[in-house]
């Protein structure tokens, strides 16, 4: 049997940051890696180099995975999409929607699931229109006008020069995207504008004329929003009467959760995994991840790749507990034990 990186579908390069209009669009072009498992007796036939091969397309595979669908961001899919044809006939104060919750939540999924749905709706409506129905960005740290209007610009890919200010700039988006019927913008880190502040009043005020001058709706999101200063002061009033909220949390212990490792199992490409072993472990992952879906999605990717590497080719709970989690929940439980017979370093 003859085996390729063409024949496992291994993809030529790594997926770059959304923060480009031709990064956005690779990212709502691509399509999920897909992986089929080969029959046993043929992969216990693959070559040495086959099987690196065959092994490499699995762990591109596995550090992708799948998206699971949460109630957060089918809430968010519903509602971004309902403000858009609510918004469609608006001359002024259109509504925003704002993701707001604890780190590690979901909020940059669910917004970046939100505008790859929009963009292939309006595809599907005008194929042959050139239109950039999306634009996403996030919100610069210790921001000034001209860095959010730069943030803009390099989407697009403008040239900049120096002697350009923030109002040209500003000016230049706005025309651009109106003229290619922008009908969605999503501001990701939205927690950097602290109205409190003297530059965040600007930053807000800037961002309020990109609202105004672009024919969208904006859809933000960041890290407890509410506690960060964004709704501070008349500013923060007008936002929060403009918009609708939509909370992110961890998830509890329950049947949404079980569901989710038991779609996330089914994703698995494992050859000698036993379906349901997860499934039995989902209050035990449950307590590892706080129930974090973000924390969760790292400890499952990171113990497949590592059954991959390691050739055991199964989860296990002994497995799982050499795999670290972020530092929040490795500091609120037991340090996982290492365990040299299951370590990815014994790949080799």
């Amino acid at each position: 049997m003859v085996v390729s990186t063409k024949d496992f579908g291994m993809p030529d390069d790594r997926r770059m940051p959304t923060t480009t209009l031709e990064s956005w669009r690779r990212f709502v072009n691509d399509d999920p890696l897909s992986c089929t498992l080969l029959p046993e007796s043929d992969w216990r036939d693959l070559s040495e180099l086959e099987r690196d091969e065959y092994d490499e397309c699995r762990v591109n595979y596995t550090s992708e995975l799948i998206i699971v669908e949460t109630p957060t961001v089918r809430e968010v899919l519903h509602q971004g999409r309902l403000l858009t044809l609510v918004n469609r006939r608006e001359i002024s104060a259109r509504r925003g929607l704002i993701v707001s919750g604890p780190w590690a939540t979901g909020k940059s999924t669910a917004i970046k699931q939100l505008g790859r749905a929009h963009e292939l709706r309006v595809r599907q409506r005008f194929p042959d229109h050139d239109r950039i129905p999306v634009v996403y960005i996030s919100a610069p740290p210790n921001g000034s006008p001209r860095k959010l209007a730069v943030r803009f610009a390099h989407f697009l890919g403008l040239p900049l020069k120096s002697r350009h200010n923030e109002m040209d700039i500003a000016d230049a988006v706005c025309e651009i995207l109106t003229e290619a019927r922008c009908d969605l913008v999503v501001v990701d880190e939205i927690h950097n504008i602290n109205l409190a502040t003297s530059s965040g009043k600007d930053l807000s005020d800037h961002l309020k004329h990109f609202a105004e001058h672009i024919p969208a709706t904006f859809v933000y999101a960041g890290i407890n929003v509410e506690r960060e200063g964004l709704f501070t002061g008349v500013r923060g009033k007008q936002i929060a009467a403009r918009c609708v909220m939509q909370y992110t949390a961890n998830f509890p212990y329950s049947t949404e959760w079980r569901s989710m490792i038991a779609t996330m199992e089914d994703a698995l490409r494992l050859h000698l995994h036993e379906p349901g072993t997860l499934a039995k472990l989902a209050k035990y992952l449950h307590s590892r991840t706080g129930g974090s879906i973000s924390s969760l999605s790292h400890l499952v990717r990171a113990a497949a790749i590592t059954a991959i590497a390691n050739g055991s080719e199964r989860l296990t709970r002994r497995l799982l507990e050499t795999i670290a989690v972020d530092h929040n929940m490795q500091s609120d439980s037991p340090q996982p034990k290492r365990d040299t017979e299951e370590g990815i370093g014994d790949a080799a």
